[in-house]
C-alpha cells in the first residue's frame, strides 16, 4: 500500500499544532466570562498566577523579578511589560527597580492584587464545569503536553 506523505501531511485535519491551537483558543474563551468578573484578560491572569505563586512560596516583599516571570510563562519581555503596565494602572501590582541593580525590574503584588487572589479561587473549578471532560483524562492529557513541551 503506498501512502503519499505530502499530500497527506499538509491536509489541516492531519495537523497536530492546529488542534492545540484551537483547543487553546476554545479554553481561553471558557476562560473569559469568568476573567470578566475579576477585571482580568487570560495573559493577565497567568500573570497573576505566577505572582501569587511567587508570594506564597516566597513570602518576597520585594517582589520577583521581570525575567521570573518571562521565564516561567514563556514570553519575551516585550510581550509581557505591556501587561505589567495595565496590571499596575489597574492596581493590582506595582514595579520598582532593585536596589542592587537598577536595570532589573521588580513586580510586587498590591493589597489589590492580594485580594483579587481570594476571588480567583473559584476560577478554576468553574472551568473545569465548563469542560465537562474527566478529571482523570484532563491530567493525563496535560502531563503529555508538559512532556512535549518540555
Amino acid at each position: 500500500m503506498s501512502f503519499d506523505f505530502s499530500d497527506e501531511m499538509l491536509k489541516l485535519d492531519n495537523q497536530f499544532c492546529f488542534v492545540v491551537y484551537a483547543l487553546s483558543r476554545k479554553i481561553t474563551a471558557l476562560y473569559r466570562p469568568l476573567l470578566d468578573g475579576l477585571g482580568l484578560t487570560y495573559p493577565q491572569y497567568l500573570v497573576m498566577l505566577v505572582l501569587w505563586q511567587a508570594e506564597q512560596s516566597k513570602g518576597n516583599e520585594k517582589g520577583v523579578p521581570i525575567k521570573f516571570i518571562c521565564e516561567k510563562l514563556m514570553l519575551e519581555t516585550g510581550t509581557l511589560t505591556p501587561l505589567l503596565k495595565r496590571l499596575e494602572s489597574n492596581g493590582l501590582i506595582q514595579r520598582q527597580r532593585a536596589q542592587n541593580d537598577e536595570r532589573s525590574m521588580l513586580i510586587s503584588l498590591s493589597p489589590e492584587g492580594l485580594q483579587l487572589k481570594d476571588r480567583a479561587r473559584e476560577v478554576p473549578g468553574k472551568l473545569l464545569c465548563q469542560m465537562d471532560y474527566p478529571l482523570q483524562n484532563l491530567v493525563a492529557l496535560k502531563q503529555q503536553l508538559q512532556g512535549l513541551l518540555g
